[in-house]
C-alpha cells in the first residue's frame, strides 16, 4: 500500500471502504474491543460484513460497546465474550470456547501503570501485552489453521524502539520503570510476531503473522494506566497532538483484512515519525529481528505460560 497523496487525503471511513474488501463470512477475534482501537477495529470490520468476537474484561463496558455498534449497524454480527488477559486461566477458558476464527487481532493492552502483577505473578504490562497474547495465539493455533486466509495481527507501539527484554528481571522486581517495562512489552510483541512468522514459514504453514502499530492515537490508554503528572500529560497530548482513533486503527485493520498483506510485515502510519497517517509498511527495531532473541523469548514465554505447540524454529 503506497502512501496517500498529501493533496487529497481521504477520510478514515472513505479509506477503509476503498482499501478493505468485503469480509462477509469471516470471523475475527479482537481482544480489548470494548474501547479505543479495539472498538474501532470491531466497528470497521463489522461494517465490512465480518463476524466479530469482541472480548472485554469488564462485561458492563463490553455490553455498552456492543449496544453502540448495533445502534450503528443493526445487521452487524458482534459476539461479546469475557476475557481477562491478566489471568492465564481466563485466557484458556476463552480459547476453549472459540470453535472458529479466521483472524486473531491481539489488540488489548495496558500502559504505564504502577508496579502491578497479574494473577500468576507476572509484571502487568509484560503479562497482559505479551504473555497473554502469546498464550492466546498458541491456544487458538489449530483453530486458525482451519480459517479462511488466516492471520494473527499483533499490535505493538512505536515505543518498542526504546525497549529491551530484561531477561534477568522480567517482572521488574529489582528495578521498575513504567516506561521501560511498557517498552519491553511492546518490543516483546514485535519479537514474538517475527519469531512466529519465521516458524510458520520454515514449517510451510500458510498462517500469516503480521504486526501493526497506531502511531500517536487518542485512546484511554494514556490516562487509564499512568498516574499523577504522567496522566495529565497523557490527556493533554491526546487533545493537542494525537490523531483520532478512527485513523489510529487503520494499520491494524489493514493488517487484518488488506488484500496485499504478507506475513512478517509491519504496518504503521505514513506520517512523520510514524505518529499519524494512513497505513504503510514500517521497519521494526533492528534488534527485534535477532533470531536468537526470538528463540529465547519464545522458550521463556512457553515456560511462563505453560502453553506449548510443536512449531520448531
Amino acid at each position: 500500500m503506497s502512501k496517500a497523496s498529501e493533496v487529497d487525503r481521504p477520510s478514515a471511513a472513505d479509506w477503509l471502504t476503498g482499501h478493505v474488501p468485503s469480509q462477509v463470512g469471516r470471523v475475527f477475534v479482537v481482544t480489548g474491543a470494548n474501547s479505543g482501537l479495539g472498538l474501532e477495529t470491531a466497528r470497521a470490520l463489522g461494517s465490512r460484513g465480518a463476524n466479530v468476537i469482541m472480548t472485554a474484561r469488564d462485561m458492563d463496558k463490553g455490553e455498552a460497546a456492543v449496544e453502540e455498534l448495533r445502534a450503528e449497524q443493526p445487521d452487524g454480527r458482534f459476539d461479546l465474550r469475557h476475557l481477562d488477559l491478566a489471568d492465564l486461566d481466563s485466557v484458556r477458558e476463552f480459547a476453549a470456547r472459540v470453535d472458529r476464527a479466521d483472524v486473531l487481532v491481539n489488540n488489548a493492552g495496558v500502559m504505564m501503570p504502577p508496579h502491578t502483577h497479574t494473577k500468576q505473578g507476572y509484571e502487568l504490562q509484560f503479562g497482559v501485552n505479551h504473555l497473554a497474547h502469546f498464550a492466546l495465539t498458541l491456544l487458538l493455533f489449530n483453530t486458525l489453521l482451519q480459517g479462511d486466509d488466516p492471520r494473527v495481527v499483533t499490535v505493538s507501539s512505536g515505543l518498542h524502539h526504546r525497549g529491551r527484554i530484561h531477561f534477568g528481571d522480567l517482572q521488574g522486581n529489582q528495578k521498575y520503570s513504567r516506561t521501560a517495562y511498557y517498552s519491553q512489552s511492546k518490543l516483546a510483541n514485535v519479537v514474538f510476531a517475527l519469531e512466529l512468522h519465521r516458524r510458520l514459514r520454515s514449517n510451510g504453514i500458510g498462517l500469516r503473522s503480521v504486526l501493526a502499530h497506531p502511531g500517536y492515537t487518542a485512546t484511554n490508554l494514556q490516562s487509564a494506566g499512568p498516574t499523577g503528572v504522567a496522566k495529565l500529560l497523557g490527556k493533554l497530548g491526546n487533545k493537542v497532538m494525537a490523531q483520532d482513533v478512527s485513523m489510529g486503527a487503520l494499520p491494524q485493520i489493514y493488517a487484518a483484512a488488506g488484500t496485499d498483506v504478507e506475513s512478517g510485515q509491519f504496518w504503521g502510519p505514513d506520517g512523520r515519525n510514524e505518529s499519524k497517517g494512513y497505513p504503510t509498511l514500517v521497519e521494526p527495531l533492528v534488534e527485534a529481528r535477532d533470531r536468537e532473541l526470538g528463540r529465547r523469548l519464545w522458550d521463556v514465554s512457553q515456560e511462563l505460560t505453560g502453553v506449548h505447540i510443536d512449531l520448531a524454529p
